[in-house]
């Protein structure tokens, strides 16, 4: 009897311990830019995120999800997204979803031009983080908050209708930045993950390529898809990884040139290296990562991703 006894206990204690050790729970709050719009990225692996909508989207979150499993982290990831909404759509019409349970790591991001109807001002992205994160808060005074902030477009760059029409690529997303560094400070932000930031960095070193309307220079990336709007599967690779590094503070390049998601999505080994090189280029400027020692570099011929890698 007191075999039996212990036995229970022992079970009952080991099923708790598993319990606790479930990994860091991370929801991604956002809109296109999050989910994938215009590549194969929308619904990639999607088997291994949550989608709160029920929508069948893997995106931007399936790719960090993959990262980190090969990075050997365990992070369970879900996505509240919906295409063309600021966070004041979320406060509105998403908070039960969002609100369902405390997250440790939260990542968001509004509308990329600040507000669709007076595009380039802060005052609404301002707001609805503030607004976000208190809510966030109720649940996990705790939470990790990341502010993301988005690319330049290049249709509002180029064309004559565009808001930043006549000014640099690099000019919006210098703009954008600011504007999440200020949504930052009332919301409490752990921190604004540059991803517009490094797609301006990308376009400076010779990797991507920064005006889809005169052609693609040879031997050059476009980080936008085809409607020189949201990103392409290159683009969002890259947010991705960005996203990875901010996160988990690893140096993006120890995934290595052999990353699986990479070699699924049609990169090539040395598109994934200039890409992870990017991002580890952005994010070490600021300090948020440090170079990983030779050794955990990834080495090897490319795969499928698989469990648990």
């Amino acid at each position: 009897m007191k075999f039996t006894s212990a036995l229970v206990a022992s079970l009952i204690l080991a099923l708790g311990t598993t319990g606790a050790a479930a990994g860091t729970s991370v929801l991604f709050i956002g809109n296109s830019f999050l989910f994938g719009s215009g590549s194969a990225v929308r619904f990639y692996r999607a088997d291994t995120v949550t989608d709160l909508n029920k929508e069948g989207i893997g995106g931007v979150p399936a790719l960090f999800k993959s990262f980190t499993q090969q990075a050997g982290l365990d992070y369970d990831v879900s996505l509240e997204t919906r295409g063309g909404a600021g966070l004041d759509f979320h406060l509105k019409s998403k908070l039960e979803v969002i609100d369902s349970r405390g997250w440790d790591t939260v990542v968001m991001h509004g509308f990329s031009t600040l507000d669709a109807e007076k595009p380039r001002d802060p005052a609404k992205l301002v707001a609805t983080s503030k607004q976000m994160a208190d809510i966030l808060r109720t649940h996990n005074p705790k939470v990790d908050v990341y502010l993301m902030a988005t690319w330049s477009r290049a249709d509002e760059t180029y064309p004559a209708k565009g808001a930043w029409a006549g000014q640099p690529i690099e000019v919006m997303a210098h703009d954008v930045r600011a504007a999440y560094d200020k949504a930052a400070v009332p919301s409490a932000a752990k921190a604004v993950i540059p991803v517009g930031e490094a797609w301006t960095r990308a376009i400076q070193t010779g990797v991507a390529d920064a005006n889809p309307y005169d052609g693609i220079e040879a031997g050059k990336l476009n980080l936008w898809t085809y409607d020189n709007y949201h990103a392409s599967t290159y683009g969002y690779y890259l947010e991705a990884l960005v996203i990875f590094g901010s996160v988990t503070g690893r140096d993006p390049r120890s995934l290595g040139t052999n990353e699986c998601s990479a070699y699924e999505l049609g990169l090539s080994r040395a598109e994934a290296k200039a890409l992870q090189q990017v991002a580890f280029d952005q994010l070490a400027s600021a300090g948020t990562v440090t170079a990983a020692p030779p050794a955990a570099i990834r080495t090897g011929a490319p795969e499928r991703c698989v469990a648990g890698r």
